[in-house]
């Protein structure tokens, strides 16, 4: 019965809970810009990576070297869209 309940998931989503709770005390403490957005960029980018190796199972497949791509290729994508509208609608350069 013990491998019949997904541990790692129920403290996946714990762990979840309590990032989401750090970031909702950066608006409750009223921290300075600095100091938010860096435990915000922090609790995020551990709880993205929280999210994609227990919740969309990346680590439980043979091809580990396509799914890795796939994630590079989609970052890469996504960053080219936010600089690429950053460029076009903010700083005027196309």
């Amino acid at each position: 019965m013990k491998q019949l309940f997904p541990v790692k998931h129920v403290m996946g989503y714990i762990f979840s809970l309590i990032l989401s709770l750090v970031a909702l005390a950066v608006v409750f403490f009223d921290m300075s810009f600095a100091a938010g957005m860096t435990i915000l960029l922090v609790a995020a980018a551990i709880q993205a990576s929280l999210q994609l190796f227990l919740f969309m199972h990346i680590d439980e497949t043979s091809s580990k070297k396509t799914l890795y791509l796939n994630i590079v290729y989609a970052l890469f994508v996504g960053l080219v869209t936010i600089f690429g509208s950053l460029l076009a609608m903010i700083w005027g350069i196309v």
